[in-house]
């Protein structure tokens, strides 16, 4: 797994955490709130009400007490609204904490409306140890403080359901936008889940698929090939042996002819076939036991100067002209006399696909490749040509053994540069464009700091 997707499931992974705490959390807060407003519409925040009712209720109990003592002029009467006056106003007081805001102002005001009351009932209403001035008192006196204490207590009444609305609006705009907010953090977990599992599948699972369909499509290959290879092996084993009689048969005979005798030259003529198929044979030896690469860490430029040395001067007649381009310096591992072996190959392929006047780029570059399942840093040697291309049809099987569109070719010599470039746990691909050329990169993997590649 690299790095970039690494970052990117880390970020999507936060991201899922953030969205999936922002979710409880509202959620959370949504329970609150209506939790908070269940108790304000409770009985412990009804107490607004019950102050006002128990208010009302006192003071028309008072009111009572008072017109009874009025008429019958009982001095239990009095001592009975003196009690309860005093309870009363100790009763209000307690209650102040309960309330707050508009609530608390209105039992405040109560309060003070209340001290009224006791002040005109006490000022105007004569005690019982006053005697005969006791029939001058009437009742009438004091009612209107009694009314002030009963309106009052309506309005701590309202005032209290104007706080339980306005409780109410506050709760549900507030309910409102914490249901926006899981709505929207749920939209964006299940986008990001989306793209977790689309970036999981395209980065991840699809690399997979597509490793498992390649080491198959391997794995048939080496099966095809190692099948080949034992036919092969057996082939050129039969092979070689009658051809060294014969050859050293015609040797003999040859001695026999004059050098300019029709003869020797029928002799000489046989001699080069016998060696053309001891080439074959050679081939296909080679093909079917490929030797172990002697590994040497080494840069591109020295295979593909020796190279162009070598190819430049036969080229030259059919106007090939080759050149060297030399883009990178960065070693690699390889066996010298096999990855000459195989330059050779794909730079003589190129000029039979030029034929005449055409130009061959032997280069040396680095890049990035996956090599192993996993993506490295490789260095690529390329063999660039301006011919005609290979067609689709022949593409497909390139690599097959045996498959040649030569009249007089075996189709080994890019199966057996593939195999060697594979035992150098590299890769040998190609690109091409009809009429236009085509370019062979043998990649290899570049070396590390410490020379190990």
């Amino acid at each position: 797994m690299n790095r970039a997707l690494k970052f990117r499931l880390t970020a999507f992974g936060l991201a899922i955490g953030v969205l999936a705490c922002l979710i409880g959390g509202a959620a959370y807060a949504s329970w609150r709130e209506v939790s908070r407003l269940q108790t304000r519409l409770s009985t412990g925040h009804l107490r607004s009400y019950e102050i006002a009712d128990h208010v009302q209720d006192e003071i028309l109990e008072l009111n009572s007490r008072l017109v009874r003592y009025d008429l019958q002029q009982d001095p239990r009467d009095w001592e009975t609204y003196q009690h309860e006056s005093s309870n009363l106003s100790k009763w209000i007081d307690a209650q102040k904490p309960v309330l707050s805001g508009t609530e608390l102002d209105v039992l405040n005001q109560i309060d003070r409306a209340y001290a009224v009351f006791l002040t005109a009932a006490t000022n105007r209403i004569p005690r019982p140890d006053q005697g005969q001035e006791a029939k001058s008192f009437h009742i009438e006196s004091i009612q209107k403080e009694a009314q002030t204490l009963l309106k009052l207590g309506d309005q701590l009444e309202d005032a209290h359901r104007q706080v339980l609305e306005d409780s109410l609006v506050a709760s549900q705009k507030s309910v409102s936008w914490l249901r926006w907010v899981i709505f929207g953090s749920l939209f964006l977990l299940l986008g990001s889940l989306a793209l977790l599992s689309t970036t999981v599948y395209r980065e991840m699972i699809t690399p997979l698929r597509m490793k498992l369909v390649e080491s198959k499509a391997v794995i048939e290959r080496q099966e095809k090939l190692a099948s080949l290879g034992v036919l092969a092996a057996g082939v050129a084993h039969e092979i070689r042996n009658p051809l060294t009689a014969v050859k050293a048969r015609l040797f003999s005979h040859q001695r026999s002819f004059a050098r300019n005798s029709p003869e020797y030259q029928d002799v000489h003529v046989i001699g080069e076939e016998i060696n053309r198929l001891e080439s074959i044979v050679q081939d296909f030896l080679q093909f079917a036991r490929p030797g172990e690469p002697k590994l040497a860490e080494m840069t591109g430029e020295k295979p593909l100067r020796e190279v162009l040395d070598l190819m430049a001067p036969q080229f030259e007649k059919a106007g090939i002209q080759i050149k060297l381009d030399i883009q990178t310096h960065e070693t690699f591992r390889a066996d010298p006399q096999q990855l000459k072996q195989v330059l050779i190959n794909l730079v003589q392929n190129a000029a039979e696909s030029i034929e005449r006047n055409g130009r061959i780029v032997l280069r040396a570059r680095s890049g990035q490749a996956r090599l192993g399942g996993q993506n490295r840093a490789v260095v690529i040697l390329e063999t660039e040509d301006n011919g005609r291309g290979i067609p689709a049809e022949v593409q497909k099987r390139l690599f097959d053994p045996f498959f040649s569109t030569k009249d007089t070719g075996t189709g080994l010599g890019l199966s057996i540069a593939a195999r060697i470039v594979e035992k150098h746990g590299g890769l040998l691909e190609f690109q091409t464009q009809p009429h236009r050329g085509t370019t062979f990169g043998v990649i290899f993997p570049a070396c590390i700091a410490n020379g190990r590649s």
